[in-house]
């Protein structure tokens, strides 16, 4: 796989262009230097000490905060060989678990991702201190969450993650913590390519970057970035045993092996953005930034056997002379696309009234759109006049937020130093759109009526009963106190007032405390109460899903509505909710001369009233199912649950030697169970022994890197504990336990010169593959879809950078 020239070409062009246009400005005022001093730029690219995550203090540091902050680097992000943010934090952060998901309709492109094993719309992302939009996908049991896929790993100049509930400071989602993510603005220019494939000889991936920031003046800067990437898809995969007997059965056919791919989708992405600011005067500073992205992607669906799929391959009186077989004569597998459209864009103003009070205006603009295409598939309903492309329909998410933040340091004669008083005000609107599909894509043919399959066969499109847009809008105020009692002694407390449009009033509150045993110790802890507001996607809208049954290979259509149709009504739903929960945590935190530091975090959040689906009900007889349904649901609050974990992180720097070594280790244990309810999570002991053990109760991360003259080598080792998972079938749930497995990745880079840098590496070196998946052995996947890691084997890749 190479990336297309065209692509190349207008990616750099564009970069060109942008970098031209702003260098060209700057130069005709006379405020770009000839190139920045070496010292500078050395400086920018240096970690910052200052803390700017879950405090509003201006001079907390990673020892100092009161709740447990992670902060990496722009050594430690590059350090990871993958260019998907997920993966990244994934292999970063102890308790961050994202997966795979193949053959998994919009999640496979959209892929969900957990922090202390809660769900993914319960963790709040920020930009450079923004609230972050989220996708328009809504994922498993409906969890509408950002996609950090959608920001370029190369922008960014390091990534602090809050593992502490913080809505009393940030407000919904950050139920489980919050990740922050710092965009690079530092002066220089540096560009990189990345090439990498796995051993089986697939999923070969090629990866472009440039990023170029210049001073504008004495007190602005600008920085540019551009991305371009490309990967093949992978497959992991045994022929499925149904096709073994079609191939015996019709041996004149040539069936492929396989019929139908269990592993990474095909993808394509670009992505430009900046981040800059400069000073209007000696107290007013505007900044801005903004980021833009287009990605394409295509997966595999079920094979549908024309032995044995008879919803798709009838022949019926109804269509004269009419047989799929003549169309697919061995079948077919429906592939499904994605095309995100994704931006967001934030300006502002900050600054300070006096040396006391400063403040910070800004507006932001964030929207994430997807179109949907399903090829290689029939509407069977429509028999001959069907097409065998459709356009799906489009899903849209957009968020509009108006903020002004104050800090004043107010200083009291009796403490050592000020008492810091965070207080402002915020305004979000977010609105959430269904677009049609082609009418072929959702329409009931007359086939239907002697058994053949309406809808576009693997993924029905979202019909004119379906598409709408929704809205919603919040207004919130806040106020964030953080008391120095004395100098050993540190107390913080906050609140936020919040109102939504749809379901009213939430007020949440945090204490938290801090206190220094000497120099080197010092122990902390909080408690908070938080919440997540139902989203417009989730309270209003439908959607139509197929399935295979594992057991009979049958095609299966459900649907959820929403909670305002007038047939869940009747079958029970109820207007959504916010999900509220209770955090506590406590913890201490250690440093020594010799270079050793770390910290140890248990924690305890309970959350009630949680999101998820429905039970599944059968159509009730005499109701119109225009869209022929099998069974529907809907979204409901009605399980309540509790998470406890220990978070343990350490580091040591020492001299070995010539050179440097620097050691980290990472260790989370995490367990959820469920406390009660109404929904099927409650009451089936199947269900509830899914949600409770799906993901590892342990996951771990050792790392070792050690730097001499120009050489730089890395060794990691990461521990991922034991997991369940199940498939539903029509003889009930198969459950299967799966081991726990270590992985090792391995890399060294070799610095040419002050300029050129190249980079060698193997993520899971030892080529380790985890359990096989028996339970869905009879549609050819060989590893289960639902891993909480790569289930592809070893991967190889080799990096050029260059900086100037």
């Amino acid at each position: 796989m190479t990336l297309s020239r065209t692509r190349i070409a207008r990616a750099v062009a564009l970069f060109c262009a942008m970098n031209a246009l702003f260098a060209a400005s700057a130069q005709a005022s006379g405020d770009v230097p000839a190139a920045p001093a070496p010292d500078s730029a050395q400086a920018d690219a240096a970690p910052q000490a200052v803390i700017v995550t879950g405090t509003r203090g201006s001079n907390r540091t990673q020892f100092d905060t009161m709740a447990p902050v992670d902060v990496f680097n722009r050594d430690d992000i590059s350090a990871v060989k993958s260019s998907d943010l997920n993966d990244v934090l994934a292999q970063l952060v102890p308790s961050y678990v994202v997966q795979r998901l193949p053959m998994a309709d919009g999640q496979v492109f959209v892929r969900p991702a957990t922090l202390r094993g809660l769900s993914p719309d319960q963790t709040l992302v920020l930009v450079n201190g923004k609230r972050f939009h989220r996708s328009a996908l809504l994922g498993a049991r409906g969890a509408q969450a950002a996609d950090l896929a959608q920001i370029p790993v190369s922008a960014i100049k390091r990534i602090e993650v809050l593992r502490d509930g913080a809505s009393a400071q940030y407000g919904s989602d950050a139920i489980a913590g919050v990740i922050n993510i710092i965009l690079d603005d530092s002066v220089g220019t540096e560009m990189s390519v990345r090439h990498s494939q796995y051993s089986e000889g697939d999923g070969k991936a090629n990866e472009l970057n440039v990023r170029s920031g210049f001073a504008i003046g004495e007190t602005g800067k600008l920085s540019l970035y551009a991305t371009i990437n490309q990967s093949d898809p992978t497959s992991r995969t045994r022929q499925r045993p149904d096709a073994i007997a079609f191939q015996a059965a019709h041996p004149n056919l040539d069936v492929p092996n396989p019929v139908q791919r269990w592993g990474q989708p095909k993808l394509s992405g670009e992505h430009i953005g900046y981040n800059g600011s400069v000073s209007l005067s000696d107290d007013v500073e505007l900044y801005s930034f903004g980021m833009f992205s287009h990605s394409d992607g295509t997966s595999d669906f079920n094979w549908r056997n024309p032995d044995t799929s008879t919803g798709a391959f009838k022949v019926t009186p109804l269509f004269p002379g009419w047989d799929l077989r003549s169309l697919y004569p061995v079948g077919f597998s429906p592939q499904y696309s994605n095309k995100q459209n994704d931006a967001q864009v934030v300006a502002g103003l900050r600054g300070h009234i006096n040396e006391r009070l400063g403040w910070d205006v800004s507006a932001s603009y964030g929207m994430n759109h997807i179109d949907y295409k399903l090829a290689n598939s029939i509407n069977a309903s429509m028999g001959p006049s069907s097409p065998t492309s459709f356009y799906l329909g489009q899903l849209s998410q957009e968020e509009k937020i108006l903020n002004a933040n104050f800090n004043y340091e107010l200083p009291v004669a009796s403490l050592a130093q000020p008492v810091n008083i965070a207080f402002g005000t915020e305004a979000r609107n977010e609105t959430y759109g269904v677009k049609a599909g082609d009418l072929a894509s959702y329409t009931v043919g007359p086939g239907a009526a002697v058994g053949l399959d309406a809808n576009a066969n693997g993924a029905p499109g979202f019909s004119d009963r379906q598409a709408g847009s929704w809205g919603q809008t919040s207004y919130a105020g806040y106020l964030d106190v953080e008391v120095p009692v004395t100098r050993d002694l540190s107390l913080g407390g906050a609140a936020r007032y919040e109102h939504f449009s749809e379901f009213g009033s939430t007020v949440n509150g945090k204490l938290s405390a801090r206190y220094t045993v000497t120099p080197d110790i010092a122990v902390r802890g909080s408690y908070s109460t938080g919440f997540r507001a139902p989203t417009p996607g989730q309270s209003n809208t439908n959607s139509t899903n197929q399935g295979l049954d594992t057991k009979t290979l049958l095609l299966f259509t459900s649907g959820r509505l929403a909670n305002n149709d007038p047939l869940a009504i009747l079958l029970g739903a109820k207007p959504l909710k916010p999900e509220k929960s209770k955090n506590l945590s406590l913890g201490f935190t250690w440093k020594t001369p010799a270079g050793f530091s770390g910290s140890v975090d248990v924690y305890n959040i309970k959350v009630s009233d949680r999101f998820s689906t429905s039970a599944s009900f059968a159509v009730p007889a005499g109701v119109a199912n225009p869209l022929r349904y099998t069974s529907i649901s809907y979204f409901t609050n009605d399980f309540d649950t509790t998470t406890r974990g220990i978070d343990i992180v350490g580091n040591h720097t020492s001299k070995l030697g010539d050179g440097r070594l620097n050691l980290t280790l990472a260790y989370n244990y995490n367990t959820t169970k469920v406390d009660g309810g109404n929904s099927s999570i409650a009451t089936n002991d199947a269900q509830r022994t899914v949600f409770e053990e799906h993901l590892p109760r342990q996951k771990a991360t050792l790392g070792a890197t050690y730097d001499v003259g120009q050489w730089s080598s890395l060794a990691r080792w990461r521990y991922y504990g034991a997991w369940t998972d199940n498939t539903g079938n029509a003889t009930g749930d198969v459950f299967q336990r799966f081991s726990a497995i270590q992985f090792l990745d391995l890399a060294l880079s070799y610095k040419i010169n002050a300029m050129h840098t190249v980079r060698v590496g193997i993520d899971n070196a030892l080529n380790k593959y985890p359990d096989e998946a028996t339970f869905q052995a009879s549609r050819g996947l060989i590893y289960s879809r639902n891993a909480p890691y790569d289930t592809d084997g070893r991967s190889l890749f080799a990096e050029y950078r260059v900086k100037f």
